[in-house]
């Protein structure tokens, strides 16, 4: 058994060859592929991985006829190594930003309702005063966000935490909730009746989330509530622009929080029909690693996410920040 001060100091002597051949055993599943990816030979690649396990005194991958499986212990230390050389590349990014003249940068990721309203303002404030950040913006559901996140490609996500997975891990400071409307085109037929019910609904076309999202699944469930089957006649996609376009080209519905195409609502291009739909999402907030230091250029981002936040979610407490327990624990969020 290796003393556990032992397995510290080796772990401490691994170094970016060791985890960068981790990963590619990890995804090769075979030390002759996994060498060829890392551009080395196969003798060397398997003296790297033996180095490894010395080091950490546990076996990290099984050998077996058809390649390499890891271990437990080698799957603990392939999660970490992934965020580790995660944040060695985004160093060098940042040290080649600031010797270029660029004050740093920050990778932001966002779920959609706060992607088309919170961040893109909280982001203009930023360039107003730093215009040589430079900001990057994902825009996904939130459990991609969240595992982004925690591998260090992410420094902040606007969204929820959807699961137990590294929710330990993580802060969350709560904003505001979304209700859900359905929304249509300007003409749409059902704009013309005075009463909408959900029978009504179902006769149409719909864009939904994908099947495994939790919007889909509580979208389903409210027309099954109200003694309907789940819309048949759909097109999946979580692509915003993609929703606008058959939206106004088109007699679909779908659900959305209104503010995600506010200006489309104050044009008449679309709107809102006179029902309520039963559905909401729990509150999204700004997410962030407990244990990460983040650089000034995200710093910022984190100022002007709050004090935009304040602005527009005027029910949001300026100390209203900590821990919550996982929103839900079935799939990815709706929007």
């Amino acid at each position: 058994m290796v003393h556990p001060t032992t397995g510290w100091f080796g772990a401490t002597r691994l170094k970016t060859r060791h985890l960068s051949l981790l990963l590619h055993l990890y995804e090769q599943r075979s030390v002759l592929r996994a060498a060829e990816a890392a551009n080395m030979t196969q003798p060397a690649a398997s003296k790297l991985l033996a180095e490894m396990e010395n080091l950490l005194g546990v076996p990290l991958f099984e050998r077996h006829a058809r390649g390499v499986e890891p271990t437990w212990y080698g799957q603990v230390l392939i999660r970490r190594a992934r965020s580790a050389l995660s944040e060695i590349g985004r160093a060098h990014d940042e040290i080649a930003a600031l010797r270029s003249g660029r004050m740093g940068q920050a990778a932001i990721g966002t779920v959609v309702n706060p992607g088309t309203t919170l961040v893109p303002q909280a982001i203009a404030a930023v360039k107003r005063d730093f215009p040589d950040i430079l900001i990057k913006v994902e825009m996904d559901y939130s459990r991609p966000l969240v595992a982004k996140l925690l591998d260090g490609q992410l420094d902040i996500v606007v969204g929820r935490i959807m699961g137990p997975e590294g929710a330990g891990e993580l802060d969350f400071e709560p904003l505001a909730d979304e209700p859900h409307a359905v929304i249509v085109r300007a003409g749409h037929p059902l704009t013309r009746r005075p009463r909408i019910t959900h029978a009504d609904l179902a006769d149409y076309g719909w864009i939904m989330p994908p099947a495994a999202s939790v919007l889909r699944s509580r979208l389903d469930a409210v027309f099954l509530e109200h003694g309907q089957p789940p819309p048949q006649n759909i097109v999946e996609t979580a692509s915003l622009p993609v929703i606008i376009h058959l939206l106004r080209h088109s007699d679909l519905l779908t659900a959305l929080p209104a503010e995600s195409v506010g200006p489309y609502l104050q044009t008449g291009q679309m709107c809102v029909l006179p029902i309520e739909l039963g559905v909401r999402m729990e509150f999204f907030g700004i997410i962030r690693r407990r244990d990460q230091l983040l650089s000034p250029g995200a710093e910022r981002v984190l100022d002007a996410l709050r004090s935009t936040a304040r602005r527009l979610y005027t029910d949001l407490e300026p100390s209203q920040t900590g821990t919550v327990p996982p929103a839900n624990e079935g799939g990815g969020d709706g929007v």
